[in-house]
């Protein structure tokens, strides 16, 4: 069951007002305050269902799986303007935000309900982004931080995909569906694409089986996303940076208290491995609490959601705990 928290008067990093933040959320599992908490973040186009019916990680969280519900107490909080059950709850001034203030607004409902501590806070992609901005604003209360495909800055290639799919979102004249399609070749790779299809065409027609493909992505995101929504999605990828304001990043790092868990995935062309083994030795380097893992796919960015059984075995052991 969706509910909410309304936040009034929230000042935003630009220090701009915003007169009312909406911050809607999802529990799952164990009664509040009967167990311990893990923080779920959504990516660009995802939602607080993270399982159950048209739940998007029904393969790591549920009960018996490796997240147990049994055990733990879920918590996922929409980003506010994702619209998600609740067309009203838009925000059109999209280039106002950034993931900073988003990470802000879940500390803001994580105190609301008057949760002293997350047992981890794990995330895919701009959920992961979003995860390690809190771990930084408030860099003793999450014992383990678990970012998945996803990195702590945005970097020049991600940068300049965001251009373009800002570009597409407003001259597009069918800028949802356009942007999607643009999109999946960015979360997934050549070899995952002719794996799959092997330039085969749908049964009588001139239609390659890749072509009817994007096309069906790029018309069911039409359908059950707004506008404003992927506007301000996409926009806030351009602002990930845990430095911002805080100086280098040995010195953005040096309180956070957490057991860092960093899962890339070897073909990721949105956020690479390479970027990520890059921050996980400078971590090693400062002596903090670092572990790194890879999950190796020919599906890129999107095998944080197909690749199940290898996240699965990497996390483990971290819930069994």
């Amino acid at each position: 069951m969706i509910q909410k928290l309304v936040f009034h008067q929230f000042t935003l990093q630009n220090q701009k007002v915003q007169d009312k933040i909406i911050l809607s959320y999802q529990l799952f599992g164990q009664k509040l305050g009967k167990a311990p908490v893990v923080l779920v973040n959504h990516a660009l186009t995802g939602n607080s269902q993270v399982i159950g019916e048209s739940g998007w990680w029904n393969s790591l969280i549920g009960e018996g799986k490796t997240i147990d519900t049994d055990q733990y107490t879920i918590l996922a909080f929409n980003v506010p303007g994702n619209t998600y059950q609740d067309q009203e709850n838009s925000i059109e001034n999209y280039k106002d935000f950034t993931v900073a203030d988003i990470a802000a607004a879940f500390w803001k409902g994580v105190e609301s309900l008057q949760i002293e501590k997350l047992y981890a806070a794990i995330g895919g992609s701009l959920g992961g982004a979003i995860a390690w901005q809190m771990a930084i604003q408030e860099p003793e209360k999450i014992s383990h931080l678990i970012p998945v495909a996803t990195d702590w800055k945005s970097t020049d290639w991600l940068m300049a995909n965001v251009l373009v799919q800002d570009s597409i979102l407003n001259n597009s004249k069918n800028p949802i569906a356009d942007a999607r399609m643009h999109a999946m070749l960015l979360y997934r790779t050549p070899q995952s694409l002719q794996f799959k299809f092997n330039r085969e065409k749908q049964p009588d027609s001139d239609l390659f089986q890749i072509e009817s493909w994007l096309l069906h992505h790029g018309d069911k995101l039409q359908k059950r996303f707004q506008l404003s929504a992927y506007k301000l999605m996409n926009h806030l990828l351009r602002t990930i940076d845990i430095t911002n304001g805080n100086g280098n990043f040995e010195k953005t790092v040096e309180k956070v208290t957490s057991e860092i868990h960093i899962v890339a995935v070897d073909t990721d062309y949105f956020f690479t491995a390479d970027e990520n083994l890059k921050t996980y030795e400078n971590l090693k380097k400062l002596g903090k609490k670092v572990n790194w893992h890879q999950i190796e796919s020919i599906h890129g960015h999107d095998a944080f959601l197909i690749e199940f059984e290898q996240l699965n075995t990497i996390l483990k052991d971290i819930f069994n705990k």
